[in-house]
């Protein structure tokens, strides 16, 4: 009797653990389903109706209009070098000589042949007028005339290769011989560059290069001159971009004496793009995926309506939308992390 009584208590605490273990696991569900239910904070705002005229914005590097190395186009000994690095030089100056000797007694015998075959040809011409020459003579003191002016013309050039003149005006920036050097032909003499105008490169992605053109005025600034812009103007937008989409351009820019920049600075560029059309812009922090395949979360009777819009232009941090929503949407900003579509949601801001 007392066992079956033990057993029947057992029972009992069996039965009461598992109304309380139905009861504890009801409540989780219950409590889950409701967690489930709750829904996400978020700030949302007003989609931006305004004139879409822009400013694109770049950042990019200063380089020189033309830089070029002046290289030896004969072969000797440096007899003298007329410049020192950072001297100015016109374009046709000379810059350096090398030993002539050889080359100007070469270009004084091949003078004195022609004025001798010259003096030939002449006669020659005079006797097969009186019939005394042949027409056989006159071709080959005609032949012989015409060779000795191309070693002529030959030997000038060549001892004209002893001037070592600049290429472009500009600026010495490097010097690589000295006087009494021997050098070979190609042997590069001096480096030189033009920074009377430079030119800025920038990276313009995909969305905005297509609002550039050649001729296009911009505006530059830099840190180094605070308060002073420059005027540029975009000299070439490459027809092809690169495996990321961006796209190489180049603004030229003047350089002046007041304020002069130097190769290598960093400048700010900036483009006006005139539209005297309104356009709808949203901030960049509601976009979701890439501006390709850009969608946003819209605030539409308490939930969170997913949407696929097309993207414009970029414009710091803001985008123009040309399609896939309406002037008078309100855009999800924060807490999309949390979000799917048709999410119940609970606007913290407007």
């Amino acid at each position: 009797m007392k066992r079956i009584i033990v057993i029947a208590i057992v029972l009992v605490l069996v039965v009461l653990a598992a109304i309380k273990l139905k009861s504890s696991r009801d409540k989780n569900i219950l409590q889950n389903e409701n967690l489930s239910a709750d829904a996400v904070t978020v700030s949302v705002k007003d989609v931006e109706k305004k004139n879409a005229s822009l400013t694109l914005n770049f950042t990019g590097t200063l380089y020189p209009n033309k830089e070029l190395d002046i290289p030896a186009e004969t072969s000797g000994k440096i007899t003298s070098l007329n410049y020192e690095l950072g001297q100015s030089f016109q374009k046709g100056s000379v810059i350096a000589s090398i030993d002539d000797k050889i080359k100007k007694l070469t270009y004084e015998t091949a003078k004195i042949d022609v004025e001798k075959l010259k003096k030939d040809l002449d006669r020659t011409e005079n006797l097969f007028k009186g019939g005394t020459a042949s027409e056989q003579e006159l071709d080959h003191a005609r032949t012989s005339y015409e060779t000795a002016k191309n070693k002529l013309d030959e030997a000038e050039r060549q001892l004209s290769y002893t001037k070592i003149t600049s290429p472009i005006s500009g600026i010495i920036t490097k010097k690589t011989v000295e006087e009494g050097a021997y050098v070979n032909t190609g042997n590069p003499i001096a480096s030189i560059v033009d920074v009377s105008k430079l030119k800025v490169k920038v990276n313009v992605s995909e969305t905005n290069v297509y609002y550039l053109r050649p001729g296009q005025k911009v505006k530059v600034t830099t840190d180094i001159y605070r308060g002073v812009s420059f005027e540029g103007r975009i000299s070439f937008v490459t027809p092809r971009g690169d495996d990321a989409h961006n796209y190489a351009v180049e603004i030229e820019v003047t350089n002046n004496g007041k304020n002069p920049l130097k190769a290598g600075t960093f400048v700010n560029v900036e483009v006006e793009i005139k539209n005297s059309n309104d356009g709808m812009f949203i901030p960049r922090a509601a976009l979701q995926g890439s501006i390709k395949d850009a969608k946003v979360y819209v605030a539409r009777n308490g939930k969170a309506v997913l949407k696929s819009i097309v993207v414009g232009r970029e414009a710091g941090d803001q985008l123009e939308v040309t399609s896939g929503i309406s002037a008078d949407e309100k855009i999800i900003v924060s807490g999309q992390v949390n979000l799917t579509d048709n999410k119940s949601i609970k606007i913290i801001n407007n």
